[in-house]
C-alpha cells in the first residue's frame, strides 16, 4: 500500500495517519522526519537541508526530492509507506512519480480527509490551554467544567496565537492555495479519493478503512 494523506489543518490528518500505521504496518513518512532524520545519518543531502533551515530559508525542490528519494528506497518502505507533508507542489508530485518509477512503483491512493472550511475554523479556533499546566481544552469537543476555567488547578484559559481566529483564517487560505492545485493533479490522474472528515474520529477511519481494504489500482 503505497499512500499520500492529505488535509487542511484541523482535518485530523494526524490522527488517521497514526492509526493507519498502527493496523497497516506501513512507515509514517513526514517532511519533517525525513530532514531530520537525514541531518542526524549526516548525509549529503541531509546536510545540505540544514545549512537551509540553519539559514531560516526553505529547503529548494532538488534536496526534497532527494532526500524522499533515499527514504524511499528503505527496506521498510518495500511494503508500502505512508506519505505526509509531501508533495506539497505539482513539481514535487511529478518529482514522486519519477522516483516511484525508477524503484519500479506507484501510487494506490491520494486520500484527502476532507472538512469545509467553517468547522475547520471552529475546530482550530475554539482550543484553549492552561498556562499552568499544558492542559488543552477545546470549547466544543472537550471542555472545561467551568468556562474558561482549568479543571485541574483553577488557571485562566489562554488562546495560543496560531489558533486565534485572525492566524487560523489566514492559514487555512494558504493551505487552501497550496492544496487545490494537488488535489487537481491528483483527480486528474484518477488517484484521489475523498473521505468526509467531518465525522467522529472512528467513523472516518472505518471509511478509511474500507477504502485501503478495497483492491488497489
Amino acid at each position: 500500500m503505497n499512500l499520500i494523506l492529505m488535509g487542511l489543518p484541523g482535518a485530523g490528518k494526524g490522527t488517521q495517519a497514526d492509526k493507519i500505521v498502527e493496523k497497516y504496518g506501513v512507515p509514517h513518512i513526514s517532511t519533517g522526519d525525513m530532514f531530520r532524520a537525514a541531518i542526524k545519518g549526516g548525509t549529503e543531502l541531509g546536510l545540505k537541508a540544514k545549512s537551509f533551515m540553519d539559514a531560516g530559508n526553505l529547503v529548494p525542490d532538488e534536496v526534497t526530492v532527494g532526500i524522499v528519494k533515499e527514504r524511499l528506497a528503505k527496506d521498510d518502505c518495500k511494503k508500502g509507506f505512508l506519505l505526509d507533508g509531501f508533495p506539497r507542489t505539482v513539481a514535487q508530485a511529478e518529482a514522486l512519480e519519477e522516483i516511484l518509477a525508477e524503484l519500479d512503483r506507484q501510487l494506490d491512493h491520494v486520500v484527502y480527509i476532507k472538512v469545509p472550511e467553517e468547522d475547520l475554523f471552529k475546530r482550530l479556533t475554539g482550543r484553549w490551554v492552561c498556562p499552568t499546566c499544558g492542559t488543552t481544552y477545546h470549547e466544543i469537543f472537550n471542555p472545561p467544567k467551568e468556562a474558561g476555567k482549568c479543571d485541574k488547578d483553577g488557571s485562566e484559559l489562554i488562546q495560543r496565537e496560531d489558533d486565534k481566529p485572525e492566524t487560523v483564517e489566514k492559514r487555512l487560505q494558504v493551505n487552501l492555495e497550496q492544496t487545490q492545485p494537488l488535489i487537481d493533479f491528483y483527480e486528474n490522474k484518477g488517484y484521489l479519493r475523498n473521505v468526509d472528515g467531518k465525522q467522529d474520529i472512528q467513523n472516518v477511519f472505518e471509511d478509511l478503512d474500507v477504502l485501503l481494504k478495497g483492491s488497489n489500482r
